[in-house]
C-alpha cells in the first residue's frame, strides 16, 4: 500500500480534518517503528528520548515518527520539561493502534510479519514480567489454551466475534477510567491478549 508522509504539522493537521480516525491510524502503522512509538504511547506518556533508549533507535528518527503520529492526530503533546538544557517533549497517543480486518489485509506481507512480531514479544515480555512480579496467581487470571478445527466460514465467524470482544473490552475499559477519575473506585492496569492463527501443518 502507497501511503504519501505529511511534509509539516499544519499540511498533516489540514489532512487529518478530513480522514476518519480509521484511516489516520492506518497510515501511522505503515511504518514499524512508527507503530511501535505508537503501542508505547497508548500505555503511557513518554518523551522521544525515552523512547529512542527504550526503542534501541535513534533520537533524530524517533522524533520525526512522533512527529508524524502527530501529525496524523494519533498523539498530543502533554506536557514540556527543562532537561540537560535542552526542553523535553512528552506525549500520549490519543488513538489506539488497531486496524479493521481490511486495512490489515492491505498492509505488505513482511509489515503484518514485523507487526505481529512485535505484538506478540511485547505479550511474552508482559507475561514475563507478570510472573517474575508473582502476579499470575491471582484466582481471576485467564489463561486458556484452544486448539480448534474450523473451515473457511467458521474461521471468518470466529474472527468476527473477537472483535466484537475487542470493542466490548474497550468499552469496559472506558466505563472503569471513568470510575476510576470521578473517584468511586480504584483502577489497576491489566492486559488482554488475543491470538487466533492458522497452525503450520506437521503433518
Amino acid at each position: 500500500m502507497s501511503t504519501v508522509l505529511p511534509t509539516s504539522s499544519a499540511g498533516g493537521r489540514n489532512r487529518a480534518q478530513v480522514e476518519t480516525s480509521e484511516a489516520r491510524i492506518a497510515k501511522a502503522l505503515t511504518h514499524p517503528l512508527r507503530a511501535r512509538i505508537l503501542q508505547r504511547l497508548a500505555e503511557r506518556v513518554a518523551s522521544p528520548g525515552d523512547l529512542a533508549v527504550e526503542l534501541g533507535a535513534p533520537l533524530g528518527v524517533v522524533s520525526y515518527h512522533v512527529r508524524m503520529l502527530h501529525d496524523y492526530e494519533c498523539v498530543e503533546l502533554v506536557r514540556t520539561e527543562p532537561r540537560r538544557g535542552a526542553l523535553q517533549h512528552f506525549y500520549r497517543a490519543t488513538e489506539r493502534p488497531r486496524l479493521d480486518e481490511q486495512q490489515w489485509r492491505e498492509l505488505p506481507p513482511g509489515l503484518r510479519r514485523e507487526l505481529s512480531g512485535e505484538a506478540l514479544q511485547q505479550i511474552i515480555e508482559d507475561l514475563s514480567a507478570a510472573a517474575a512480579g508473582g502476579v499470575l496467581g491471582d484466582s481471576q487470571t485467564t489463561v486458556e489454551r484452544m486448539p480448534l478445527e474450523l473451515d473457511e466460514l467458521g474461521w471468518r465467524e470466529l474472527n468476527r466475534l473477537l472483535a466484537r470482544t475487542h470493542e466490548q473490552a474497550l468499552a469496559i475499559a472506558s466505563e472503569s477510567s471513568a470510575r476510576a477519575a470521578d473517584g468511586t473506585a480504584e483502577g489497576f492496569q491489566t492486559e488482554l491478549a488475543v491470538l487466533h492463527f492458522r497452525r503450520a501443518n506437521t503433518s
